[in-house]
């Protein structure tokens, strides 16, 4: 009985060894991110784009399952691409980022992940809760793709109509 119980915990800290490593590791929490921001900043201005910031951690299920969504989804995947520079920033014990996220609003104020449209010079134009972006048991693929055609650089600087 005794060896069955020490079998029983030596596999429960085997199996669960296991599925921390499979883990995804989407953020660093080593990373510079204030320089990884700026970096993107100085490209989104080069080439006419905005900033995508999602904050988040690895410890974050939600923020796992939208980057997942993203790579899953060819669709949204290309229009990120497309439109927009993307920047993660970690948020967790090893590193919460805490003057940078001060910064740009405090925008883990609306849980995780949280979304940021940052222009090409550094300001931000909208902080988003992702919950908004929910529906039914995950993020909606709709949802998340008409917030970010509302947030382009061409939706928020439409060009000038001529004068009549």
């Amino acid at each position: 009985m005794i060896m069955k119980k020490i079998a029983l915990v030596c596999l429960l800290l085997l199996s669960s060894t296991v599925f921390a490593q499979d883990k995804p590791k989407i953020y660093n929490p080593q990373a510079n991110a204030k320089a990884e921001l700026q970096a993107a900043v100085a490209r989104a201005a080069k080439a006419k784009k905005h900033v995508f910031v999602q904050v988040g951690g690895n410890w974050c299920s939600w923020c796992i399952a939208f980057h997942n969504l993203v790579e899953a989804t060819p669709e949204l995947k290309g229009y990120l691409t497309s439109n927009y520079e993307k920047v993660l920033i970690n948020f967790s014990p090893e590193n919460k980022n805490e003057a940078l996220l001060a910064s740009l609003g405090h925008p883990g104020r609306f849980g995780y992940p949280v979304f940021l449209i940052v222009d090409g010079k550094g300001k931000v134009l909208h902080i988003q809760n992702s919950a908004y972006l929910e529906e039914g048991k995950g993020h909606s693929v709709k949802k998340v793709m008409d917030f970010l055609k509302g947030w382009t650089f061409e939706a928020v600087n439409p060009p000038a109509k001529p004068s009549k």
